[in-house]
């Protein structure tokens, strides 16, 4: 009877066992495959919202590759020895990040963030310095009660936001100022080597700008003054080419997409007046028209000055 009873024990705990790791398996099968689905729905939500998203697109993008560069680095790091370090310590320069216009994208609106990662990928430029400019931008157009996205059209045409370009007859920094017609502008910045300074450039060139639409009395007159083809007919596409950059941006800090290779040229627009969108880009002009004066001969009459980039129209071929 003894025996008997044993053994009707061990035949229910054998079973009770087996019930057990079945509901633990069939259990930890559940969670794992409620899991799962939990994670691919988070991935096609992230992947709508980065669809729909392009500046935490382009942000992911910094962030991941920035990632995988400290990660190479530090493997570099353990394998190379230092043999520059009395180099390094000469020529250090703790102060040296006073001098750097830049910005952390993060810490702009998510506006002004769309318009710098979307420039940035553009124009193949850093995130970091364009972020900066267009914090500029909206602060100072925000003064001079202008559009900042007019303003970063203007750089982006006239200099692909390059702060070292300078044109054949002295268009210099990111809004190709004539810095020596402009001179009296960069005396409050210090002196005319001022122009290369982003910041400045960009001061000095709202303040160009502003006055050449002002004077025009239009946006689209004023960008005729301000590429320098007041005398002339048309400006051989330059204000077209300076909106429809414009237009793009207005979409992009609204939220749409909008791609990135897009030609800066409009549609059935002539060659530009003046090419200054990359520092070896020859000047071009329709051949039929006649070089205007040069700003000497204009300001021989006090009431009637020059338009502030005449002369970039006068090294037209």
């Amino acid at each position: 009877m003894s025996a008997f009873d044993f053994s009707r024990l061990g035949r229910s705990t054998w079973s009770s066992v087996k019930v057990f790791c079945s509901d633990t398996v069939n259990g930890l099968w559940a969670v794992c495959h409620h899991t799962l689905v939990l994670f691919g729905l988070a991935g096609v939500g992230a992947a709508l919202l980065l669809t729909h998203r392009a500046d935490l697109r382009a942000q992911l993008e910094t962030r991941t590759l920035g990632w995988l560069q400290a990660r190479e680095e530090a493997r570099t790091a353990v394998v190379t020895p230092d043999f520059d370090a009395a180099l390094r310590v000469a020529l250090a320069e703790p102060d040296a990040i006073s001098r750097a216009t830049a910005a952390d994208p993060s810490e702009l609106n998510r506006q002004q963030a769309a318009v710098a990662y979307w420039l940035a990928r553009r124009y193949k430029v850093a995130p970091e310095p364009v972020s900066r400019l267009v914090q500029e931008a909206w602060a100072v157009g925000k003064q001079a009660n202008m559009d900042p996205t007019l303003i970063l059209a203007v750089m982006a045409i006239e200099s692909s936001f390059n702060p070292f370009a300078q044109s054949p007859v002295g268009a210099q920094g990111l809004m190709q100022v004539m810095t020596r017609v402009h001179d009296n502008k960069y005396e409050a910045f210090g002196g005319q080597h001022a122009a290369f300074d982003p910041v400045t450039n960009l001061r000095v060139g709202v303040q160009v700008l502003k006055e050449c639409i002002q004077r025009a009395g239009s946006v689209e007159g004023g960008l005729k003054f301000y590429v320098g083809a007041a005398n002339l007919d048309a400006d051989g596409g330059y204000g077209g080419k300076v909106l429809a950059e414009q237009a793009r941006l207005r979409e992009v800090a609204a939220g749409r997409a909008v791609p990135i290779h897009i030609p800066l040229a409009p549609t059935g627009a002539g060659p530009a007046v003046v090419q200054t969108t990359a520092p070896a880009a020859p000047a071009a002009t329709t051949s039929d028209q006649p070089a205007p004066a040069a700003p000497a001969a204009a300001s021989a009459v006090p009431d009637t000055p020059a338009p502030p980039h005449l002369e970039r129209v006068a090294s037209a071929h």
